[in-house]
């Protein structure tokens, strides 16, 4: 059985698209952060929060494969999980995927975040305990998902 993902449908309006209706290149990077953010907060843990309880979680490492282009007007949707957790590293993997009876991979990809103070712009070495408290749901979410055949989103 495939792994389960959380997931964040959306349709390609005209500001994604360059003069020829193919998406732009970096607004795949937008659509990723959007599912990350919007999972957090399914997780009970908006993004706001994080910034008010004095942390970031800036990239520190991006790597896409770009396998075909979506364009104006398609449907799609990112799909998102955690890889296992790496010290203080938090990794999370993605597929964005047209939608329809033949689902075709567009893109693939990997951002790595870390948690820094904000105050000291220090990288965090031990990851803040409401942080950890939303990875590990998050993880057994997704694993409870692969058991059973569901998903988030």
């Amino acid at each position: 059985m495939p792994p389960r993902w959380f997931e964040y449908p959306f349709r390609v309006q005209p500001h994604h698209t360059d003069y020829s209706g193919v998406v732009w290149h970096g607004t795949y990077i937008t659509w990723l952060e959007a599912a990350r953010v919007d999972c957090l907060s399914q997780m009970e843990m908006p993004f706001d929060q994080i910034f008010a309880a004095g942390f970031d979680l800036p990239v520190i490492d991006l790597s896409l494969r770009y396998h075909q282009p979506l364009r104006l007007g398609m449907a799609a949707v990112v799909k998102a999980r955690l890889a296992p957790q790496q010290k203080v590293r938090i990794q999370w993997l993605y597929e964005i995927e047209t939608v329809g009876p033949r689902p075709q991979t567009c893109l693939t990809g990997q951002v790595t975040l870390v948690v820094i103070d904000r105050q000291s712009g220090k990288i965090v070495r031990r990851l803040p305990a409401e942080i950890q408290q939303v990875i590990d749901r998050l993880l057994a979410y997704l694993a409870e998902a692969d058991r059973v055949g569901d998903s988030l989103g």
